[in-house]
């Protein structure tokens, strides 16, 4: 079966737009106090391309870190809309945003990682 190749570049495209435009409204046009210091950093495309999953990293203590994400959600529907109209789209894919939690996972791995070279070297 052939590959097709047109369309996995519309799909690369579609999410480098996306990550533009939320990325752009996240910094400067929500006024929402709840929202932190945050950035987009990947976006997570369903194959249909009817919804997508934004991973933001965002500053702070945990509550801080879940209230920018409860704040973001409430501000989906006017997300959406701002990318539909910027973008010129007909259909935008449904957003939902959830803390991005690898670099956090990565370290604690990297950690764990150097203990056991260290017990190995002990031996």
């Amino acid at each position: 079966m052939p590959v097709n190749r047109n369309a996995e570049h519309h799909r690369e495209r579609v999410i480098d737009a996306l990550k533009e435009e939320i990325f752009t409204l996240i910094e400067g046009e929500l006024s929402d106090p709840r929202i932190g210091l945050c950035h987009v950093t990947e976006i997570l495309l369903a194959p249909g391309g009817k919804a997508a999953r934004v991973l933001i990293e965002a500053d702070g203590t945990e509550e801080e870190q879940e209230k920018t994400i409860t704040a973001l959600m409430a501000a989906r529907g006017y997300i959406r809309n701002e990318v539909r109209v910027r973008l010129g789209k007909r259909h935008v894919p449904e957003l939902t945003f959830h803390l991005d939690r690898s670099r956090q996972l990565g370290g604690r791995i990297h950690e764990l990682l150097t203990r056991v070279e260290k017990r190995n070297k002990k031996k």
